[in-house]
């Protein structure tokens, strides 16, 4: 009689580190491709209520683009908690200020909500400009298309 093999935490042990360059890359397109990654749909022993070892490092988001005036149309909003405590700023004001953020915000929402989510996305580094510190993990590099 076949048995399914059930991978468990003890068996994945290996770590795994991704690089990708999101330069000139779509916002949604990136971010569903580095979700994929994060939960590990990528690999042929995923199993879904498992955390994977892999980790996503991103370079280049101050680079990211988006499709059509979503440049100045797009609204990225916070809430302090206090009253009045909303602001608001365009995909193009953060993008200046914070372009971490783009990318994390719209990895996180494509994550599953929950304590499986909130724990991978702790595997995601994200760097605006073209360096990292992580050269010692020898990530491989992910070109995507």
């Amino acid at each position: 009689m076949n048995k399914t093999y059930i991978p468990t935490k003890q068996s994945n042990t290996n770590t795994q580190w991704y690089l990708i360059d999101a330069k000139n890359q779509t916002l949604g397109r990136l971010s569903a491709n580095i979700a994929k990654i994060l939960r590990g749909k990528n690999e042929t022993t995923y199993t879904p209520y498992l955390e994977n070892n892999t980790y996503v490092i991103i370079k280049n988001a101050k680079l990211i683009q988006v499709t059509g005036k979503k440049r100045h149309q797009k609204i990225y909003r916070r809430h302090s908690g206090r009253p009045g405590g909303l602001k608001s700023e365009t995909f193009f004001e953060l993008q200046k200020r914070i372009p971490n953020r783009i990318i994390e915000k719209s990895v996180k929402g494509m994550l599953p909500k929950g304590p499986l989510g909130r724990k991978l996305f702790t595997r995601l580094r994200v760097y605006s400009g073209d360096r990292h510190p992580h050269e010692a993990q020898q990530p491989q590099q992910i070109y995507l298309v």
